[in-house]
């Protein structure tokens, strides 16, 4: 069985394995007050271009969101975000455990424009009953979205001038930034990232590492005290060093863009495969996840020697599902998938 159905279903890239069994028996500090953190934020203010950053280790991709949207916002106030966004569909409410809603735009290929944020605040602060209604607090936006696809310099620029007009903070989810940043026709790269929202994480779970999250905190208002929310929300790590040295291989020789980009060209080959066989495609996707559109038996077929994700119904036949590469994708995965696909096609 081969599985495309993510991008973290391996452990870890063999250069961080080898990091981590070298520093094993290292005595360190702990809480991520060692040596190995102190380097790895460095060399992420460094690829940031952000000297000014705090930078900060968490484990996984929802503990990072939880503990940074309840750090910005009021016990009043909700996050605005896509439909489709990961806080609002993949997190069994953790947003909202922590006592604050969810507000959701409408997306068009996952992501939120500048009118629908500007439309929604001035609906908010005009109803006669908005002392009312739960107010915007801050918007999160995910790039790449949860469809693959990606803001452009224009898209994110004038979201993050209109959030700075009604000071609203601007998180960026990056669980998959890495494939973001690398993928044909990215007009975004991290330090332009950097300066265009007021946090944002790199993920290392789903990018190479065996587990973590970096979070980069550009507004300097947003900086004060997040070492104690991080510890109320149980993420500060007792081995912190753990992510430290993690994130320093993956930040040492370009190792996260060169990863990230292996793993984008191998997902453009999956793509050409169902493309070339007469598939269509949910998303225009120029990252490392791929949406086909297959009938349902075909896939049924195909499921028995490949493992996807399921996405959605697209008629009483048809079904959408990913496919993902990553940073392990071999080139024998891929020539098998060929194979196999072209088999049902015959």
């Amino acid at each position: 069985m081969i599985y495309f159905n993510s991008d973290y279903l391996e452990g870890a890239h063999p250069s961080v394995m080898a990091r981590l069994n070298e520093t094993n028996m290292v005595q360190t500090v702990g809480y991520g007050e060692d040596e190995y953190c102190a380097a790895a934020r460095e060399k992420i203010r460094a690829v940031c271009q952000a000297p000014e950053a705090d930078v900060h280790f968490l484990v996984g991709g929802t503990q990072t969101n939880t503990t940074v949207i309840a750090s910005i916002l009021r016990p009043w106030q909700g996050v605005l975000s896509a439909d489709s966004g990961h806080i609002n569909c993949h997190e069994a409410g953790a947003i909202e455990s922590t006592g604050h809603k969810v507000i959701t735009l409408p997306a068009a290929e996952g992501k939120i424009t500048a009118q629908q944020v500007q439309d929604y605040v001035e609906w908010h602060r005009n109803d006669e009953s908005t002392e009312h209604i739960v107010q915007p607090g801050m918007v999160y936006i995910s790039h790449p979205t949860e469809g693959g696809t990606l803001y452009s310099k224009a898209e994110l620029t004038a979201l993050y001038d209109t959030c700075r007009k009604y000071g609203l903070p601007l998180f960026i989810d990056g669980a998959r930034l890495g494939y973001g940043v690398m993928a044909d026709g990215s007009e975004l790269t991290i330090p332009e990232i950097a300066r265009l929202c007021d946090v944002f994480y790199i993920g290392g779970t789903k990018v190479g590492a065996l587990f973590g999250e970096a979070v980069v905190i550009m507004n300097p208002a947003l900086k004060k005290d997040f070492r104690f929310i991080m510890k109320q929300r149980g993420g500060r790590m007792a081995k912190g060093r753990l992510l430290g040295i993690q994130f320093d291989s993956l930040f040492t020789d370009d190792l996260y863009f060169k990863i990230s980009r292996h793993a984008d060209e191998m997902a453009y080959q999956i793509r050409d495969i169902f493309v070339s066989a007469g598939y269509p495609l949910l998303f225009d996707s120029p990252t490392n996840q791929q949406y086909p559109i297959m009938p349902d038996d075909e896939l049924a077929e195909l499921g028995k020697n490949f493992g996807y994700e399921y996405w959605e119904r697209v008629d009483k036949t048809h079904s959408g599902v990913r496919f993902c590469a990553s940073w392990a994708t071999t080139q024998e995965h891929v020539d098998a998938l060929r194979a196999a696909v072209q088999a049902l096609r015959k």
